[in-house]
């Protein structure tokens, strides 16, 4: 069979507002890595710790890659992750496939939801897919099969998705993990680099069967309007690690809010955070942020966007998690997981902090230290937010225009009440904040 079957999967959709499900309203990710979660890494020992990741106030579990790792080119003792040998497979090192179902099920009996980390731009080398038909596969300028083009990705071989059948192979295998485990949705690895015709018509085909959650591992409007509930909020990342690197400051995140407000859908989420496996790898948020990190922390929740954190981050791991082999966390008590626990919470509780079409914009309260500290406040019908956050290592005193921030609020943490006004300076510590919360403006 060859690219020249119908395009079924191309023929073209009537335009409809993707609908966002009506559990991510106020929900956070956790992106879990198997290989690092746990000692025995597997799925059983995983779903243990779902009730307390209930409890700290998680509302999607994003499973990191389960499948079948390929060991042609592997790279490290276990390979990458997404080096994925058959999209069908489960890792038997990880579990079974009524090990996953079973962690599924009791995720949704604690009122949490769970997608799978799905990479369809490559495979691994070794793939049965690739043996069966190297036709599918993308080839480079003398006709040999090549890795996905400007990435070290030597691991990995590119698909071709020009190949109708290809494109079907796919779809069919996403339908295949929402039929037979139930799972709530995709993170789309590097989405980007797959047309977005094809996403658009995976999305329609996954609804069919239920309600889903889409995460695209990119960022572009275009991809909101019939495909992918949320995206990377990249640069969101970037303007904060510039921040604790000493290469930028608070205009760099204005710049950020500036754009994402202008530019994409209100129903669009951006996914916040300050790890994942990427930026892990690259640096700790400890060694990027230094004694920025907290501040970096509660502006992810309570600024726009859909809040995510990583393996380990409650536990205030220190450690470059090894990418290709297991590397479990430490799990402790630390002052990180009561704070993620209190700043979920309160998102929550406070609908003008729920994601997308749902809760409120930013508006921007200036102030008069406009490159160290970030001020604004979020309202709509059921109450306001205030944040200021000093974003630099030294001490601010501040005073802010316009009247936004006016009237009586309570510290969100400790409960203290504070009265506002035009008079107000607020003296904010290096990396210090304040989140404030009140009723209705009179």
């Amino acid at each position: 069979m060859t690219a020249t079957k119908p395009a079924r999967r191309h023929v073209p959709q009537p335009y409809v507002h993707l609908t966002n499900p009506e559990w991510t309203k106020s929900a956070t990710l956790y992106q879990l890595h198997l290989w690092h979660f746990t000692p025995e890494g597997t799925l059983n020992a995983a779903a243990e710790h779902l009730p307390r990741l209930a409890e700290l106030g998680v509302g999607v579990v994003w499973l990191s890659p389960i499948h079948e790792v390929g060991e042609r080119n592997r790279k490290g003792a276990w390979g990458s992750p997404y080096a994925i040998k058959d999209h069908r497979s489960l890792d038997s090192r990880l579990g079974t496939m009524d090990d996953l179902r079973d962690l599924v099920r009791r995720a949704h009996d604690l009122g949490m939801h769970v997608i799978l980390d799905w990479v369809g731009n490559h495979t691994s080398w070794d793939a049965p897919l690739l043996e069966a038909h190297p036709d599918w596969y993308a080839r480079d300028w003398k006709g040999d099969l090549r890795p996905p083009l400007w990435f070290d990705w030597d691991d990995v071989v590119s698909v071709d998705y020009g190949v109708e059948d290809l494109r079907e192979y796919m779809a069919d295998a996403m339908a295949y993990w929402v039929r037979e485990a139930d799972v709530d949705g995709y993170r789309c690895d590097a989405a980007g680099l797959i047309p977005l015709d094809f996403w658009e018509t995976v999305r329609a085909e996954l609804e069919a069967i239920k309600p889903v959650f889409l995460l695209a591992e990119w960022e572009s409007r275009e991809l909101h309007a019939r495909a992918f509930d949320a995206s990377y909020a990249s640069p969101w990342a970037e303007a904060v690690f510039a921040i604790g690197e000493g290469r930028g400051d608070v205009g760099g995140l204005c710049v950020y809010y500036a754009w994402d407000e202008g530019f994409f859908p209100r129903e669009a989420m951006r996914m916040t955070y300050v790890s994942n496996h990427d930026a892990n790898y690259a640096g700790t948020e400890f060694e990027r942020l230094g004694p920025l990190v907290e501040a970096a922390i509660v502006l992810s929740v309570v600024g726009s966007g859909i809040p995510m954190i990583y393996t380990g981050q409650e536990a205030g791991n220190e450690k470059r998690l090894a990418f290709f082999e297991p590397d479990p966390v430490e799990w402790r008590e630390h002052p990180h997981g009561d704070l993620y626990r209190r700043l979920f919470h309160l998102k929550r509780a406070t609908t003008a902090l729920w994601n997308g079409s749902w809760g409120a914009p930013m508006l921007q309260v200036i102030n008069d230290s406009p490159s160290a500290v970030l001020s604004f406040v979020r309202e709509d019908a059921n109450g306001r937010v205030f944040a200021a956050l000093n974003f630099s290592g030294e001490a601010q005193d501040v005073t802010f225009r316009a009247d936004l921030h006016h009237g009586t609020w309570s510290d969100a943490f400790v409960g203290d009440e504070i009265t506002l006004d035009e008079g107000t300076r607020l003296t904010l510590a290096p990396g210090a904040y304040r989140v404030l919360v009140a009723g209705l403006r009179d």
